[in-house]
């Protein structure tokens, strides 16, 4: 797999289009501090780290999130940077995402955090992701 980020977000676009309970994603540390940030906005319920004793290839089983009628919580994720066009702005030219309504995720040069970390922080870095 060249695109470990595209493979973790088709697979939760996919689960939620399906409206599954939970999906498994092959473990990095990379996908799990992004789903750590995804808990953290409130796009998913939680999500746990299952070890190569138990799943080989170790595994994340993300929870999914649904609203009191079924509606989803996760409506829209998009993959920005990729491997052919890396995507990179400063602090100043973060965006906000569906008007301040979403989320975008950055890898930086202090960790992955949300794009509002990253203008608090005063520090650009590498669009992964759009999340909505």
């Amino acid at each position: 797999m060249t695109d470990p980020i595209a493979d973790m977000i088709t697979r939760i676009r996919n689960a939620v289009s399906a409206r599954h309970q939970r999906v498994d994603i092959p473990a990095s540390r990379f996908t799990a501090e992004i789903a750590r940030l995804l808990e953290q906005e409130g796009y998913i319920s939680g999500f746990k780290m299952i070890d190569a004793a138990e799943a080989t290839p170790p595994l994340i089983r993300i929870a999914l999130k649904y609203g009191p009628k079924g509606e989803t919580v996760l409506s829209g994720l998009e993959r920005v940077s990729r491997p052919g066009r890396r995507v990179y702005l400063g602090s100043g030219d973060v965006t906000k995402v569906m008007g301040g309504l979403g989320t975008s995720i950055l890898t930086t040069s202090r960790g992955v955090m949300t794009g509002r970390e990253a203008v608090r922080a005063g520090i650009g870095g590498e669009v992964l992701c759009n999340v909505w």
